[in-house]
């Protein structure tokens, strides 16, 4: 067995190398226990909302994301048709104090990955760690890890964070009964193609309605090659009664989804052709989990998908994962009893996100499409101000920004 590390962190992804690097600037020791035998830049694209720039700022990342990422200036919603519905500024554009990043995910991992490593020492993100089992005690926490060869190790802790996420085994041996993921009724898929830029070269599109098809389109790198194109990430969601279980990295099929948007030749975008271009395509059942009642004990918690696996709209998933880490943080760092920091962290962060939950179930950003192809019948319209007024459009993205916590004057007076 180890000796004592006073954090330990199991998962590597966003979550846990973002709270790796918030107890450290904290002063708290920690180490990071990661499943995969070596980090790469699997996935495709995330975003990062202002609310989650403000704390990798205050980390000192913000350099290196502006970087590698495009910084996003406007938001932009269409029908099916190509119509125009509705145009809102987006992060610094807006007047936020922060940006609004779209960025690879392989691209954010890795640099929050480098950070943690020069800030905390090469031994602070150990890999090929495939956390097995959690015994609490008194005292602290033995931790068991399975290692590619087939051997097994133990690690002793004060205290553990599962950072392990949709497949959490730290949550299922908390919840051993809990129900089984919810699936919404639609499947995902996503890939990456190299563009021309699209519209303003950084804006986030939506288009479409989920019962004929909808669509996600923004960039995540720039200037991939002499010709100044960028790397663009596209989604697409559409009703599906069968649907696979759920793995990030399951490959996906242009063929199971291209006749939706077959007609879809616009003058700003030929979406056909931005599809069959892709260098990979991803398939993913559009599921998350009912909030649990409680997330932890007094010596484990959860964090991130871990904790509240949502719906993947609203392009806040790894957001409300750096706003998890840097509460916990917080909370360590200002109660001097491990078990009365995790209850204060999990009391200020569960009801936060179980509202952000149930708000990308329901009424995300998207929700604006959804009310334009009610209104109209799926039918082109003359003038948008006949089928919803600019006061609705901005109520809906106002209420969605309150419940996810990026209000513009409440996160530039916090």
């Amino acid at each position: 067995m180890s000796s004592t590390v006073p954090v330990a962190i199991v998962g590597g992804g966003i979550g846990g190398l973002a709270l790796a690097l918030e107890l450290n600037a904290a002063g708290i020791e920690c180490r990071v226990f990661e499943s995969v035998a070596q980090l790469s830049a699997v996935g495709v694209g995330i975003n990062l909302l202002p609310h989650a720039t403000r704390h990798l700022d205050r980390l000192g990342l913000l350099p290196e994301l502006t970087s590698a990422a495009v910084s996003t200036r406007e938001s932009v919603f269409f029908n099916r048709f190509g119509q125009l519905i509705h145009t809102e500024p987006t992060g610094l554009n807006a007047g936020y104090r922060w940006p609004q990043f779209s960025v690879h995910r392989g691209d954010l991992q890795a640099i929050l990955a480098g950070a943690v490593r020069d800030r905390l020492g090469p031994d602070a993100l150990v890999t090929g760690h495939t956390c097995v089992d959690a015994a609490e005690d008194a005292t602290g926490v033995t931790l068991t890890f399975a290692h590619p060869d087939g051997t097994t190790t133990t690690h002793r802790a004060t205290a553990v964070v599962g950072c392990d996420g949709i497949h959490s085994a730290i949550r299922k041996q908390l919840h051993p009964a809990e129900g089984a993921p919810v699936y919404s009724g639609y499947n995902m898929w996503r890939g990456v193609t190299v563009h021309e830029p699209i519209l303003s070269g950084a804006s986030m599109i939506r288009a479409g309605w989920l019962a004929t098809g909808k669509l996600v389109v923004y960039p995540i790198r720039d200037n991939v090659d002499a010709a100044g194109r960028q790397l663009v990430n596209w989604v697409v969601e559409i009703e599906t009664p069968q649907h696979a279980d759920r793995d990030w990295n399951r490959t996906g099929r242009v063929e199971d989804f291209l006749d939706h948007f077959a007609d879809w030749h616009f003058d700003w975008l030929d979406v056909p052709a931005l599809m069959r271009d892709a260098d990979s395509i991803l398939e993913y059942p559009m599921v998350d989990q009912d909030p649990l009642p409680w997330w932890g004990t007094d010596r484990i918690t959860l964090l991130g998908d871990a904790a509240h696996p949502m719906v993947p709209r609203g392009s806040n998933g790894g957001g409300q994962a750096v706003l998890d880490a840097a509460a916990l943080a917080e909370a360590l760092r200002t109660h001097s009893q491990i078990p009365a920091a995790f209850a204060a962290y999990e009391q200020l962060r569960r009801p936060a996100t179980t509202a952000v939950v149930q708000a990308n179930r329901t009424n995300p950003p998207d929700a604006i499409l959804r009310e334009v192809y009610e209104r109209t019948g799926d039918r082109p319209f003359d003038d948008i101000g006949n089928v919803i007024t600019e006061s609705e459009l901005d109520r809906i993205l106002a209420e969605y920004k309150r419940t996810a916590g990026y209000s513009l004057g409440a996160l530039n007076d916090a």
